[in-house]
């Protein structure tokens, strides 16, 4: 899934490539992707782009006729063209979502990979009209993020770390692959609750998660959509690593599977060499 730094890498360079741009066509190939009706996608026909930010793990290209906002999910991504193809998109017989046309020959796809359809595109007179943006916690890159305000989002919540790191209402853009390697750079147990948190340990988590953070986003400055996600693999130490030797301590990265996905951690560096029970097996074990 695409998270902050990713999008943050796709928002520059979007910046770069279409502000000043206007739309010249805009073709839903997935019905379900479009969330809104009002104003009507076909608004934006003729409508010049006048920026282009990230809010949360948004996307948000800003128009003399409203805002295009769409959020990638867990398994859509940008596909960018100096040339926009001219074949024609069948619906239903394509990953493509939506594919925006630029009066300069250039364009987009947004593509979504699998079976199940979560891609979302939003046409809106203001971002705070998508549901999902308006109930964003703050941005933990954002300089009012400070220390004091990260710990008072932790107190008082019975709920595991690597939930409450992972809830958009929370903190805005951290997803699964990157609160593992916040929690990994903090020694820390992803079960551990956040009400416990220590004041040493609010210190050493809330120091992973903006350099984890201002590293990632560093590394995805300036980088084409194509070569975004190999260098997010690149740069985990632990997430997607099952199996691997840590970089910190050398021991072996383990995994915890849930229905839809899984976490990754290193037992030496987070949990005392305690290893977590994989879920799967408990549930076959019963």
């Amino acid at each position: 899934m695409p998270e902050m730094p990713e999008v943050q890498g796709l928002v520059e360079f979007l910046r770069g490539r279409v502000v000043g741009l206007t739309l010249t066509r805009t073709s839903v190939a997935n019905i379900a992707a479009l969330k809104t009706y009002d104003p009507p996608i076909d608004a934006l026909k003729g409508a010049e782009i006048t920026g282009a930010d990230r809010h949360g793990k948004f996307i948000d290209l800003s128009t003399t006729a409203g805002h295009l906002v769409f959020h990638l999910a867990k398994a859509g991504w940008l596909r960018w063209y100096d040339r926009l193809p001219t074949t024609i998109i069948k619906p239903g017989r394509t990953p493509i979502a939506l594919r925006v046309a630029l009066d300069d020959g250039s364009g987009f796809d947004l593509t979504e990979a699998g079976t199940k359809k979560s891609l979302a595109v939003y046409v809106v007179r203001e971002p705070s009209a998508v549901p999902g943006i308006a109930r964003l916690g703050p941005d933990p890159l954002d300089r009012a993020f400070t220390r004091a305000v990260f710990a008072g989002l932790l107190a008082g919540r019975r709920t595991q770390i690597k939930g409450v790191l992972r809830d958009q209402s929370i903190i805005a853009g951290v997803g699964n692959a990157y609160s593992d390697e916040i929690l990994h750079a903090a020694k820390m147990s992803p079960y551990a609750l956040a009400a416990s948190l220590t004041d040493d340990d609010i210190d050493r988590l809330y120091a992973a998660t903006i350099d984890t953070l201002t590293e990632a986003t560093e590394a995805a400055s300036g980088k084409p959509p194509a070569d975004l996600k190999d260098a997010k693999r690149r740069g985990m130490q632990v997430h997607g690593r099952r199996g691997e030797t840590c970089p910190v301590c050398g021991d072996e990265v383990r995994s915890v599977f849930f229905a839809d996905n899984s976490l990754e951690y290193c037992p030496t560096c987070q949990t005392g060499g305690k290893i977590l029970a994989d879920r799967r097996l408990s549930r076959l074990l019963k």
